[in-house]
C-alpha cells in the first residue's frame, strides 16, 4: 500500500483502490478476486480485506454470492431514478427490489412560518408530521419528513400509513386526486440523525430532496422534506428539441 496514505486507515486504502477499479477497469458481472488473493496483493490481512469488501457491499458497488464469489455489482439496474421518484413503493417493485417502510413518528405539530408559507397555510395551523424511513432490500435508502394538513385529513391514525401507502391514503381513503407533485433536489451533507439512520458516514454525500404534492383543486396535501443516500439515487433528463 502506498506510504502517503499512512495516516488513513488500511481498510480505507483498500476500498479506494477497489472503487477506482470498479469504476474505471471493471463491469458489471466481472467477478472481483477473492479476498486470499487480495489479502496477498496487497500483503494485507484478512480481517482488512473483508473490512474492505463488506465497505464496498454497503456502498452498492459489489454483490457477494454465498459459495458463488464476488462481483461489480450493476448499478444501472440497482440506482433510482429521480425523475420518477413520486411513488418509491412502486418504483421499487418495479426494479424487483423489496420496499420496507418504517414509521419512525407520527404526531401533529403547529405549522411556523418556513411551513406555512411552503404549504399555504395560516401560521399555527394544525399539520400532520410523518418521519419515515424508506429502505430496499434491506438497505436503508431515504428519510423523508411528511407535513399534511389536518383539516383534510382529520381521522388519520398511524396504523392506516402502516398498513398501505401514503398516496393510497391520501387518493383511497380520503378522496384527494392527486394532479400534481413538484420535486426538486440539491446535493448535501449527512448529519449526524440521518447518516445513524442511513447507516453512512456523518458527512456523506446525500441528496435533499423537497416535494410538494398538489389535489385536483390546486391545493397542497402534502409537503415532503427527504434525504436519500447519493450512492443510490441518480438523476437524469430527456431533452427533446421542438421541430
Amino acid at each position: 500500500m502506498a506510504a502517503t496514505a499512512r495516516k488513513q486507515p488500511l481498510y480505507d486504502q483498500l476500498v479506494d483502490i477497489l472503487a477506482d477499479k470498479i469504476e474505471h477497469e471493471y463491469h458489471a458481472g466481472d467477478m472481483i478476486s477473492s479476498e486470499r488473493e487480495l489479502s496477498e496483493r496487497y500483503g494485507l490481512s484478512r480481517t482488512t480485506v473483508r473490512l474492505a469488501l463488506q465497505e464496498l457491499e454497503r456502498l452498492g458497488l459489489i454483490v457477494r454470492q454465498h459459495g458463488r464469489g464476488t462481483f461489480v455489482a450493476d448499478r444501472s439496474a440497482q440506482t433510482t431514478n429521480l425523475m420518477q421518484s413520486y411513488s418509491f413503493t412502486e418504483q421499487m417493485r418495479e426494479l424487483g427490489r423489496d420496499p420496507v417502510t418504517t414509521i419512525l413518528e407520527f404526531c401533529d405539530v403547529e405549522a411556523d412560518k418556513n411551513l406555512a408559507e411552503h404549504m399555504g397555510v395560516r401560521l399555527g395551523e394544525k399539520l400532520f408530521k410523518l418521519k419515515r424511513l424508506r429502505s430496499a432490500d434491506g438497505m436503508p435508502m431515504m428519510v423523508e419528513r411528511s407535513y399534511l394538513p389536518v383539516r383534510k385529513f382529520l381521522s388519520l391514525k398511524r396504523p392506516q400509513l402502516e398498513c398501505k401507502p401514503l398516496y393510497d391514503v391520501i387518493e383511497k381513503d380520503y378522496h384527494e386526486k392527486i394532479s400534481v407533485a413538484e420535486e426538486e433536489f440539491f446535493a448535501s451533507i449527512a448529519r449526524p440523525a440521518d447518516a445513524h439512520l442511513l447507516d453512512i458516514s456523518e458527512g456523506s454525500p446525500v441528496l435533499d430532496l423537497v416535494r410538494t404534492t398538489y389535489n385536483s383543486s390546486n391545493e397542497i396535501v402534502e409537503y415532503t422534506l427527504s434525504v436519500a443516500r447519493a450512492d443510490q439515487f441518480k438523476y437524469r433528463v430527456q431533452h427533446r428539441r421542438s421541430e
